[in-house]
């Protein structure tokens, strides 16, 4: 006669499978590029809408601050769970390198050249700066929306059984 119930040995392979880590894996892409979105969408054109623009240009400011170490904390998180899952995960790791690079890049090093382009001193100007800076963001935007694509794909692409 054979039981209805799982065994306890079958429970605890879905639980590894399924676990904090794996859920975690899932769902932070999406929540990293909902957060990206709404920066880029909602928060830095309400502040210009809403402020003049030197204060608006704070507030962004200070929003990007976050924005920068959120997704530095996010990559590295991603890229420790990547490394758990093993080797199938070596595209989306290259996608988190490239998000990463995006950050360090699009942020951080933009960031250390704007006093001098705010005085006319440095070797690229305000408007370039903020528009490389951008442009990374709007790559990084993508990279991310294409990882929580992939980590969303097999979980949607799996039918329901009967």
């Amino acid at each position: 006669m054979t039981s209805s119930f799982p065994s306890p040995r079958v429970e605890q392979s879905k639980a590894a499978r399924h676990g904090t880590p794996a859920r975690a894996r899932h769902v932070l892409p999406a929540l990293w590029a909902g957060v990206l979105i709404c920066i880029a969408a909602i928060a830095a054109p309400a502040a210009f809408s809403a402020l003049p623009s030197a204060e608006a240009g704070q507030v962004v400011s200070r929003i990007f601050v976050r924005e920068g170490w959120l997704s530095l904390i996010a990559a590295a998180v991603l890229l420790w769970l990547e490394s758990r899952q093993g080797p199938p995960g070596r595209f989306n790791s290259a996608l988190l390198w490239a998000t990463l690079a995006c950050t360090l890049l699009g942020y951080f090093a933009v960031r250390a050249l704007l006093p001098a382009a705010r005085l006319g001193q440095g070797l690229l100007s305000f408007g370039q700066l903020h528009l490389i800076s951008t442009l990374f963001y709007g790559l990084k935007t993508a990279l991310v929306l294409g990882l929580a694509w992939r980590v969303a794909g097999p979980e949607l692409s799996r039918r329901p059984s009967s």
